[in-house]
């Protein structure tokens, strides 16, 4: 069973040699959108919160989609949306 290891050869990265990004190399190619209405929890354990969204710029300026976010969020934030073809499922109605 315990086989010997084959020698692998570690690379140590030095702290000079790290890489820096900056923010705007992470947003750009998200698309801005404003919250505009909060619908409810989602999820098994409602770690998620479903909200409808407007597109702030781009080619789907305008158009309102459904997302699921993870975390605090109120009306008025800012999220952003690395693709806007995709809507999330309505909010079913809950356990019946």
């Amino acid at each position: 069973m315990g086989g010997a290891k084959k020698g692998k050869k570690l690379i140590e990265v030095k702290p000079t040699e790290q890489m820096q990004i900056s923010e705007t190399e992470v947003f750009r190619d998200a698309t801005p959108a404003s919250i505009v209405e909060i619908i409810g929890r989602v999820g098994v354990r409602g770690e998620c919160t479903q909200v409808r969204c407007k597109i702030m710029s781009g080619k789907d300026a305008g158009k309102v989609l459904r997302r699921n976010v993870k975390g605090p969020v109120r009306i008025g934030d800012i999220l952003m949306l690395k693709e806007t073809e995709l809507e999330a499922g309505s909010l079913s109605g809950g356990r019946k």
